[in-house]
């Protein structure tokens, strides 16, 4: 059974001074691991003169590709910070590099794993992400007298309408999440006294941004 996942949509970063140590965190949406090193790389190039680049991403709709990277700071004190955080947020398909310049104070482990980790929360702040909840394209063909019933459904589910065609008979094709498509295909067929004709389409994930619908192909 397929299940909803966050993503991160738009990137962003977020910047946080600990005993005059900068934290910087820059954070890129990615699919693979070579995305994810590309992203490293780049950062590391921005900001070459830093004391360190660590970085940590989660790939895949269940967040099976994992890696973390203290990058020259004490064991356990950087990268597993950082993706802890990611993964209490359960956001998947993202990386994100933290950049320390040192500011001559030693903060310890503590010390570190909180700003790390701190680093984390505040880049999240200005990111987008993304609830992506699996669904299916539900195509009804109806004559004019179901339309009426078949529209009243749609905004009583609060369901998204993505296409309407009007010829001699109604056309639509709408958006319903897969725990929702059973129990919808039953109130229509029950409403139009089986006039209606539906067919189930493509397998999708859908999120919704500033109140625009996006859809996403299954595995993309």
């Amino acid at each position: 059974m397929r299940k909803a996942y966050k993503i991160l949509y738009k990137e962003g970063t977020g910047e946080i001074i600990e005993k005059k140590s900068r934290f910087i965190a820059s954070f890129r949406p990615v699919k693979t691991e070579e995305e994810a090193q590309a992203f490293i790389e780049e950062i590391r190039k921005k900001y070459w003169d830093a004391s360190h680049n660590c970085y940590a991403w989660i790939l895949g709709e269940n967040g099976e590709g994992k890696r973390c990277s203290d990058d020259g700071e004490p064991s356990q004190t950087a990268g597993k910070p950082m993706l802890d955080v990611l993964e209490g947020e359960e956001i998947v398909n993202l990386c994100v590099v933290v950049t320390r310049y040192f500011g001559g104070t030693l903060l310890g482990t503590g010390g570190l794993v909180r700003a790390y980790s701190g680093a984390v929360k505040e880049g999240l702040k200005s990111c987008t992400v993304l609830n992506l909840v699996p669904a299916k394209k539900l195509i009804i063909d109806t004559d004019y007298n179901g339309v009426g019933k078949i529209q009243y459904l749609l905004g009583q589910s609060d369901i998204t309408t993505l296409n309407s065609e009007y010829t001699d008979r109604v056309m639509l094709t709408v958006l319903v999440p897969d725990e929702e498509v059973l129990k919808l295909q039953a109130d229509i067929t029950e409403a139009t006294g089986g006039k209606a004709n539906l067919e189930t389409g493509d397998s999708v994930f859908f999120g919704i941004h500033e109140k625009e619908v996006l859809l996403f192909p299954e595995g993309s």
